[in-house]
């Protein structure tokens, strides 16, 4: 029986926000407020990283994806869509998609869930370390040249590219 303490009801809390904001990202038809629910959504994840006793995941959360990715979106929501001038049209494939996360949903049931939780709770191919990534080995993964660092430089470069090319594109249409 699940014991329903301090935790239990923090992860119930952020497990709305998540899905909550999934779902509404996915059935909004304004792409402002879609960029609004992710928000949300991301929030919720950041959640579930302070309940998982790693707090510099839910900063980076926070900070990368809520404060950069996310509000980068919405930057170039607001900046392009006068110049889109759409009309709003129905989308007609909304079963094939909920066929295809049906289908998704079974495979992730299957392959990730029952080896994990299935037949006595614990897997004995599951490899177990005690070993534990402090923020010092993170950080020197992502500034060390052999590791992570381009990939850092260039997700940078990206954004930049991307407020820049909003920035153009909208000046281009109020002239």
């Amino acid at each position: 029986m699940i014991e329903l303490g301090p935790q239990s009801v923090a992860f119930l809390f952020f497990s709305v926000f998540a899905l909550g904001g999934a779902l509404g990202v996915v059935t909004s038809r304004n792409l402002m407020h879609g960029a609004l629910y992710l928000i949300l959504s991301l929030f919720g994840v950041a959640g579930f990283f302070v309940l998982l006793s790693a707090p510099f995941l839910a900063a980076v959360q926070v900070l990368v994806y809520i404060g950069a990715i996310a509000i980068l979106f919405i930057f170039a929501v607001m900046l392009t869509r006068g110049m889109t001038r759409l009309t709003e049209t129905l989308n007609r494939q909304w079963w094939l998609s909920a066929v295809v996360s049906l289908m998704l949903l079974a495979v992730l049931l299957v392959g990730v869930i029952l080896p994990v939780w299935g037949e006595g709770g614990t897997n004995p191919n599951m490899p177990s370390t005690d070993l534990v990534a402090t923020t010092v080995d993170l950080g020197v993964a992502l500034v060390d040249g052999d590791q992570y660092v381009l990939p850092f430089l260039v997700s940078s470069l990206l954004l930049t590219a991307a407020m820049i090319g909003a920035i153009v594109v909208a000046r281009d249409d109020t002239e």
